[in-house]
């Protein structure tokens, strides 16, 4: 059995953070960033059959074309995906009332819907790129991920840093994704995104406290590539995303409007329009995922 005090219950039996039961979360689970975001998604489902707002967490569930949807908003950083992926994964493979782990495993599909900052020059702003692999340099997933041999890619990363005479304030851990077989043909942009642990300095931004990811460093993450993958983009939540997706047998996608672009320090003129075409795109690819 599982302790009262790791797995925490609401006095209805509803998950400690969420306030959700069993049967009110879809297989299919949209994840965004900002609690407003929720809304602009369920907009588009035929049907609302449920919203539940906890703290930052606010959860819909409905359908679209005959297809039951949740969108469930995280808040910033993996902090939150911790809690998020957790208690969701628990809604399905844990008996809540016996508080023990279901024989029979429920496979989720986590679909992301953010927004990102382009890393690249060649990136422009207002397109979408699809995360094949994550960098996290956000201190979650050593917390998961402590066994098993680093992915191949870390390791050409960590000697290219290396060679360049700089080095990650964090251990290298690169972590790759279960794609929907839908997500994986779309022919969209691709890339490895960096997930940070937080907005300014750990995005290597300065505006009174000097960033530890230096110019130096930063130029050195920018110009490494491992046959195609290179790092394309930075944000706050996939890697966690894919670490605890993977671990835990779910598939997962990270679809990213990129409003920023870093090389170039422009911004978007347009981010709430782009927005809106990530969320059409996302259902899109959903609705065609099987």
């Amino acid at each position: 059995m599982l302790a009262p005090s790791e797995l925490i219950l609401r006095p209805n039996g509803s998950l400690y953070h969420l306030d959700l039961l069993p049967g009110q979360v879809a297989e299919t689970i949209i994840t965004v960033g900002d609690p407003e975001r929720v809304r602009a998604v369920s907009d588009r489902f035929d049907r609302v059959e449920l919203r539940v707002e906890a703290r930052e967490f606010v959860t819909h569930t409905g359908t679209l074309d005959g297809r039951r949807l949740t969108v469930v908003s995280t808040g910033i950083g993996t902090d939150n995906v911790d809690i998020v992926f957790n208690e969701l994964d628990a809604l399905f493979n844990v008996d809540l009332a016996r508080r023990e782990i279901k024989s029979e495993l429920t496979r989720l599909t986590f679909v992301r819907l953010g927004t990102s900052g382009a890393f690249q020059p060649d990136l422009p702003l207002d397109s979408f790129l699809l995360s094949t692999a994550a960098l996290a340099m956000d201190g979650l997933l050593p917390f998961y991920l402590h066994q098993g041999s680093p992915d191949p890619a870390a390791i050409s990363l960590y000697e290219h840093l290396e060679d360049a005479g700089v080095r990650l304030p964090v251990p290298v851990l690169i972590v790759r994704p279960d794609l929907p077989p839908a997500f994986a043909a779309t022919g969209l942009p691709t890339g490895m995104t960096l997930t940070a642990a937080g907005f300014y300095a750990p995005q290597g931004r300065s505006i009174r406290l000097a960033s530890g990811l230096s110019p130096r460093l930063l130029e050195a993450l920018r110009t490494w590539q491992d046959e195609e993958l290179r790092l394309t983009n930075i944000e706050m939540e996939t890697a966690g995303i894919y670490g605890l997706a993977t671990a835990l047998g779910h598939r997962a996608v990270s679809l990213s409007a990129l409003l920023a672009n870093r090389a170039a320090g422009t911004f978007s003129r347009q981010p709430a329009k782009t927005v809106d075409a990530l969320i059409s795109k996302g259902l899109e690819l959903i609705l065609q995922d099987t």
